[in-house]
């Protein structure tokens, strides 16, 4: 369905189209893909976090600064994440050996078996553009890169 017969707007131009097209469907993704985490007592930046973990090197110790910079919503306070993930037991952190100031963080068992769980999600996830063909998906990647700069 086209953008003005969603929202019942007018643009001031295809720029400003695009833009309010690009906030309002990003939305709509956003919001059926927190239903997805929801059910599992995730908030977005948690289940981030998680992802990050457990997609890390295991050679490399993690560190808040690790995950920040890979965060999705920069803005997020990663140590209060951190520590709300350590409270339910998904994650593990240790004192570094080297720098006492310093956590290394690592996966718990039980976050292992809740991300293993939401594996499905991720499956649910890559159905939100179902619409798109892979052809297509490559190429809204590269637009969007580009707006990025």
């Amino acid at each position: 369905m086209k953008i003005e017969d969603e929202i019942k707007g007018r643009f001031r131009n295809e720029y400003h189209k695009g833009l309010i097209n690009l906030v309002y469907t990003e939305k709509q993704l956003s919001s059926q893909f927190l239903q997805f985490i929801k059910k599992h007592g995730l908030s977005e930046s948690q289940y981030n976090v998680l992802k990050i973990i457990r997609g890390a090197n295991s050679k490399i110790t993690i560190s808040i600064g690790y995950i920040k910079a890979r965060m999705l919503d920069k803005s997020s306070d990663v140590s209060r994440v951190v520590d709300r993930l350590f409270h339910k037991k998904y994650i593990d952190r240790r004192e570094n050996s080297f720098d006492r100031r310093k956590k290394e963080i690592s996966v718990s068992k039980t976050g292992l078996t809740l991300l293993a769980e939401m594996d499905e999600c991720e499956k649910k996830v890559d159905l939100l553009l179902k619409n798109l063909s892979l052809h297509e998906v490559k190429e809204l990647n590269i637009l969007l890169d580009k707006i990025r700069g």
